[in-house]
Order: structure tokens, then sequence, then C-alpha cells
């Protein structure tokens, strides 16, 4: 059994690699591990996944196997069950999610009793003991679960505390996509209790629909609801409320760069914890630049949200993210949030009494391409011959640059080019793309 934790969780087919067998391993032997490090209980959260249910019953054994107790939180947030991990303390929280992918893949998400993703020496751990025996402790010491229906609830009421009370939405109409996935009940909820006017997309999941043409992946069908509604905002999150892009009333969309520029440049204390920024890899040159003109110092951290948290923590930083729209506002939460975020932007807005699109024209983005070729196994980046032919391609470009690097979540080899020129970032891009092609 080769499974390995990946940029986000473990993550996979149902039908090959998130199996009922290996979540079952997969429970015994993180409560082994986390129990060891002085949890005994975990918050069991999930999206809206058909498998979701069959999964979870897997995870549920696995754990009470171990002597670990299981709280069922029903379909919650990624970043509910992270907050929820926080606030009842002594506890560690498991998030049965695939995030952005479609019904055909699901995944696990660990976090820590502090709601931060567990270390990567607990990875390690859980990891050895997959392939060991599964021994359940002695009888009397077996874990037991129950449901713990007030997740969700306690989830609004965390997220509207989150608005400063001087700022209003009552004279908003807010168009919010929830994908079908797992804020379909908790992020309408939120900013109807705020007093907005919401008009939902994304909220009758079926199993089968999460991510299908709708959310933070595709905002096509939120940017035209904007439009035809109206709308003041358009909010558009993905399948476990993690990610988030926004939409202006111009139907515009505004990916996690725009997203932390806007809360950067709102921010009047730009010392101490907020005297710096954190992106990825793939964030763009121009929003670098952008973030430093406005008097912030700026770092880099491997893509994926939890490489954004690390550096965050060991900078004493408290804003990070990727364009994807994971944003970390740690003065708030201790993970990507996408509702939390969403709020946090759009209070800032109405606090500043600015467009979006005013506050962006203060900076330029640099043309980026992006191409994602599915291939059959992602160890054929490390062939020298495309090695090769990838740092040529660097060495031609005056302005810009590439970056070529293997999906932590899927069979994929993801290819970014940037360039002063679009047609030749869309050339170069395209060329790298047809190096794995076939």
């Amino acid at each position: 059994m080769n499974i390995k934790f990946g940029t986000d969780g473990i993550r996979g087919p149902v039908e090959s690699t998130i199996t009922p067998e290996v979540c079952l391993r997969i429970g015994h032997a993180a409560g082994i591990v986390l129990k060891e490090m002085g949890w005994g209980t975990v918050l069991i959260g999930k999206d809206t996944r058909v498998s979701g249910y069959m999964l979870e019953s897997a995870l549920q054994a696995g754990f009470i196997a171990a002597g670990v107790n299981v709280r069922l939180l029903g379909p919650l947030p990624t970043p509910g069950v992270a907050y929820l991990t926080k606030s009842l303390r002594n506890q560690f929280g498991l998030v049965i999610s695939a995030s952005h992918n479609d019904y055909l893949d699901n995944g696990i998400k660990l976090f820590s009793g502090s709601g931060e993703k567990i270390s990567r020496e607990a990875e390690k751990k859980i990891e050895k003991l997959l392939t060991g025996d599964l021994k359940p402790v002695p009888t009397a010491e077996l874990g037991k679960a129950r449901r713990f229906d007030e997740s969700g609830d306690r989830y609004i009421e965390f997220c509207k505390s989150t608005v400063p009370p001087e700022v209003s939405f009552e004279s908003l109409r807010i168009v919010l996509d929830c994908a079908h996935g797992a804020c379909y009940k908790v992020s309408p909820s939120v900013l109807e209790e705020l007093g907005a006017e919401v008009i939902p997309l994304g909220t009758s999941p079926d199993g089968f629909n999460i991510n299908r043409d709708c959310g933070s992946t595709n905002p096509t069908a939120a940017q035209e609801e904007v439009i035809r509604q109206r709308a003041d905002f358009g909010i558009a999150l993905d399948g476990d409320g993690d990610r988030v892009v926004i939409i202006d009333k111009n139907g515009t969309v505004l990916d996690g760069d725009d997203i932390m520029y806007i809360l950067a440049f709102a921010n009047p204390n730009r010392t101490g914890p907020w005297s710096g920024l954190v992106g990825t890899l793939m964030s763009n040159l121009g929003f670098e630049d952008g973030i430093k003109k406005l008097g912030y110092q700026f770092k880099r951290a491997d893509v994926g949200d939890k490489h954004v948290s690390q550096m965050l923590q060991k900078e004493g930083w408290l804003l990070g993210g990727e364009p994807s729209g994971h944003i970390i506002c740690r003065d708030l939460v201790s993970t990507g949030d996408g509702t939390i975020a969403a709020l946090k932007v759009i209070s800032s807005l109405l606090m500043l009494e600015r467009d979006p699109a005013d506050i962006l024209s203060n900076y330029s983005k640099m043309p980026q391409v992006n191409i994602n070729v599915g291939v059959q196994n992602k160890d054929i980046l490390s062939d020298a011959h495309i090695q090769k032919a990838i740092k040529e391609i660097e060495s031609d470009l005056t302005v810009g640059r590439v970056l070529v690097r293997p999906s932590g979540t899927e069979n994929k080899i993801r290819v970014m080019v940037e360039s002063d020129s679009e047609p030749t970032a869309q050339k170069y891009a395209e060329d790298i793309a047809s190096m794995f092609a076939g």
C-alpha cells in the first residue's frame, strides 16, 4: 500500500486510491499517531460527494479501533472543521474532501489541535503505519462515536463575528456560488444573517455535481448572474470552502492575488505582523511588485496553503495566499477560509468606500499562461531531455519566468509561463506542454 500525503492531504480516485480499506487503515494509523501526540478525540467533517458516507464509516471504524473517540460533524467546510478543532480544544480534525476535484475523487485532510494542517513529521509517521497490522486496542479501550449537531451553527456565528460591528451588509445584493459543496448551507446563512440579499447558486448538492461547471474554478455562471441581477458582488467558493474568487459588479473575476492586494491596500498598519505578505511560486510577478510598492515585504512559499501557513508562522506575518484563492488571514483563522476572506474583502471595500477596480488599478499583472497536462506518470518531469528543453526556454525569456511542476493532488504536470508579452508566454507554455502530451 503506497499511500502518501501530497500538498493538501491524501487525494485520489475513490475506485482505486481512496478506498474504504485505505480509509480504515488511515483512521487507525492516524489515530495511533495523533493519540500519542495528546489528542484523544477526532472531529470528522466532509463535503457533499456521494462517497463521503462510505469513507466516513471506514475512517470512523479505524479511529475507534485505535481507541480514539469520534465526533461526526456532517457536511462542513474544511475551514469550519479547522475552526472547531481549535475552538473545542484537545481534539484534532479530519475532513473528507477532494477540494476542487470532481465527485470521482475524494481525499483526507488532517488538522492538529491548533486548527492547522498536521506537520510533515506526523504525516510520515502515519504513512509508516499504513502497511502494518491493523490490531484494535483492547475492547474496554475502544473509542466511541457520536454526532455533533451544533457544528454548522457554531461556524456561522464565528464567521459573522469577523465582520466589524460598524460594517453593514444590509444594502448589498450578493451572488453566492457554493459549488454544490460543503458550504451550501452555512455560507448563505452567514450572508443572510449579516443582512445581505443573497442570490444562491450551487446549493443543491446531489453527491455527483460538486464543482461541476460552477464554483471558484468555473465562475462563469456567477459572473453572468452578477451582471443579470445587478449585484454588488459575487462570491464563488470551491467544493470544500477553502478557496474563493470574488466578482465585482462589472463581472470581473478577482483571483487570490487581487484579493490579497485589496486586503494589503486596506490595511493601515504595515509594521510588525503586518510588515509582510506570503505568496507562492505561482504568485504573479506584477502582484509581487505591487505589494512591495505598498511598503510590504514579500516572500514566496511552495505551492499549497500548508506551506503558506508555515512561512507565515516563521516570519510572524498575518496575511498570505495563492492565486487559486486559498487566502489565510491569520489574524482571524488558522487556515485558508473562502467565506472569511470574502467577508474581509467586502468589509474592507465598504469601509474604504472604494470599488475593487479603483484599488486594483494601482498595480499591473504580468501576462501569465497556465496549462495543465494529464500524464500517466508525473516522474516524466525528471527526464533529462525535458529538463534541458525547459532551461533553454527559460534562457530565451528576457523578462518573466517559467515554472513546471507536478500536481500534488492529480496526475498532471502544471506549466506556468510569465512574460511581458502574452503571445510569448502562450507560445512557450504550449511548447512546454507539448513535451508531455501523448
